[in-house]
């Protein structure tokens, strides 16, 4: 499957009615780590480890044993539920009804997501999607994207091509990579945060969130390429690689115009992104730690 066929696989189901919510229906038992993806997630009965959602809701009707993580939507503990573990909430809210319990800590950053929509460049600002100050947001990013391409491919051009290669040739695998780069990314800040003290969890946060956006930045330029390619491969022009990458970031720019529709591709755009840097170590094809591995030896 190719990266755009696997955009355009991914976009149009978003759209669609919601994805029915993932549920552990009360008196069932979930042993193993439970993640929704674009959907919400609800516990009627008992969890044994984490419970994590992206760009979903929780609700707590049951108990949790470990840990409740939201990106980018709101957790609900109802009357009755036990969360024994801590509760952390980027980019929404955190509603404890009375009778409930939290064991461990909540932590809840409302106004955090504007740094996760930076991330995944969705809308942020509650406006209509084609009002003025949306459409003109949305244009100078793309401008700012257009630059940054220019600079990646005139200083690495031959790493692009190679992460572009692995972005057309896996892209499930990079795209699975990516998502789970993200997840491990924002829980390592939320285990650190908890163990250091506040005075230290800013930098820790900031270091990791910096970390991200590195990956998303320069892989997404290879995304650009991939697409562009699977453009160019249909037509019989002989296009630069610069010229490719900027006709896949045009294809993708228009769709990110698109209400919702840009939302979800530029979050897959992201994922990718961030997966083909880390799987590919920026294009150098070497694995991570190699001369540390062989300096030990």
């Amino acid at each position: 499957m190719s990266v755009i066929g696997l955009v355009l696989a991914l976009a149009p189901a978003s759209l669609s009615a919601q994805e029915p919510a993932l549920v552990v229906e009360a008196g069932s038992l979930a042993r193993r780590q439970l993640v929704a993806v674009g959907r919400d997630l609800r516990v009627d009965g008992t969890a044994l480890a984490d419970v994590a959602a992206v760009n979903g809701a929780v609700r707590v009707n049951g108990t949790v044993r470990g840990d409740v993580i939201v990106l980018g939507g709101e957790v609900t503990v109802s009357d009755g539920a036990r969360v024994d573990g801590d509760i952390f909430v980027l980019g929404g809210r955190l509603t404890a009804e009375a009778g409930s319990i939290i064991a461990g800590r909540s932590v809840s950053y409302p106004s955090a997501g504007g740094a996760w929509l930076v991330l995944l460049e969705g809308p942020s600002l509650g406006l209509p999607a084609f009002s003025r100050v949306i459409l003109g947001a949305k244009l100078a990013l793309l401008a700012a994207w257009m630059l940054w391409a220019v600079l990646v491919m005139a200083s690495a051009g031959r790493e692009v091509l190679s992460a572009s290669s692995a972005v057309a040739n896996e892209p499930l695998r990079m795209f699975a990579l990516g998502l789970a780069t993200v997840l491990t990314l924002f829980l390592t800040a939320l285990f650190l945060s908890s163990l250091a003290a506040s005075v230290m969890a800013v930098p820790i946060l900031f270091l990791l969130v910096v970390s991200m956006l590195l990956l998303k930045l320069w892989g997404s330029v290879a995304v650009f390429h991939a697409a562009g390619a699977w453009i160019a491969a249909r037509t019989r022009a002989r296009w630069s690689p610069l010229n490719v990458a900027v006709l896949g970031l045009l294809m993708l720019g228009g769709l990110k115009l698109l209400p919702w529709i840009g939302t979800w591709v530029w979050t897959v755009v992201t994922l990718l992104g961030v997966g083909c840097a880390i799987g590919t170590k920026f294009g150098r094809r070497e694995p991570w730690f190699a001369s540390a591995l062989s300096d030990s030896a």
